[in-house]
């Protein structure tokens, strides 16, 4: 600080801004921005003063018409920069929901192959449960590895019974029977399991057609009784 009766260094900062005897330190393109800003503020103003004086003669008219186009600039700005962020926002909204169906679908996937790698364990325990060797410990083991793969969304499928069905049923036996009146499923010989929606196997099954000779459909006899 310069002492009493010293003048300050040639351009030291003022309280107001300005420098005393020297350049404006004033960084590069602040005057432009100042000044725009200054134009818009000073724009703004005029405006509203010729709105709220109802576009009145004089030079407060004048300068409030004067001021319409650059209001309607920024006006037409602000719209496009509220519709590019409306845009942006959709498109962010659209990315992310995207991305989660692709997470939940990579992670099903993942459970899938998981499950399908254990599917021949689960016919070791079938087969040792049909043979009555699924006793202690080993059941025990057996039925929570059932029930864990269950909860994940593995379900079996393929009974005595069932309608034949090629696009789950894999057919490796066929014979005739009066006792079908269409293709059944009549022996499973591996059971068929899926995923949630997702067929990991087909059942492989013995299925049992009718060979015509059923006896014909009976629905009428009582009317031809009572015509009798």
């Amino acid at each position: 600080m310069p002492t009493s009766g010293q003048d300050a260094p040639a351009g030291t900062a003022q309280p107001d801004g300005a420098t005393d005897g020297g350049e404006t330190a004033a960084p590069e393109g602040a005057h432009t921005i100042a000044g725009e800003a200054r134009a818009a503020e000073f724009a703004a103003a005029a405006s509203a003063a010729g709105l709220s004086e109802g576009g009145g003669a004089g030079q407060a008219g004048t300068d409030g018409a004067a001021a319409d186009p650059e209001l309607e600039r920024v006006r037409s700005e602000l719209a496009e920069r509220t519709a590019d962020l409306q845009r942006v926002s959709a498109e962010f909204t659209n990315f992310r929901r995207r991305t989660e169906r692709e997470k939940e679908s990579t992670v099903a996937a993942a459970k899938a192959s998981v499950a399908g790698e254990l599917l021949t364990v689960l016919d070791d325990v079938e087969r040792a449960a049909s043979h009555g060797d699924l006793t202690g410990p080993f059941k025990l083991v057996a039925d929570r590895l059932t029930e864990t793969l269950q909860r994940a969304g593995l379900t079996p499928f393929g009974a005595e019974g069932d309608a034949f069905d090629p696009s789950v049923h894999e057919a490796v036996a066929h014979e005739t029977s009066s006792e079908v009146s269409g293709p059944t499923v009549t022996t499973v010989m591996r059971r068929g399991y899926r995923f949630g929606d997702r067929v990991l196997r087909a059942a492989m099954v013995g299925v049992t057609d009718s060979d015509g000779s059923a006896p014909a459909d009976t629905t009428s006899q009582p009317a031809d009784a009572g015509t009798s």
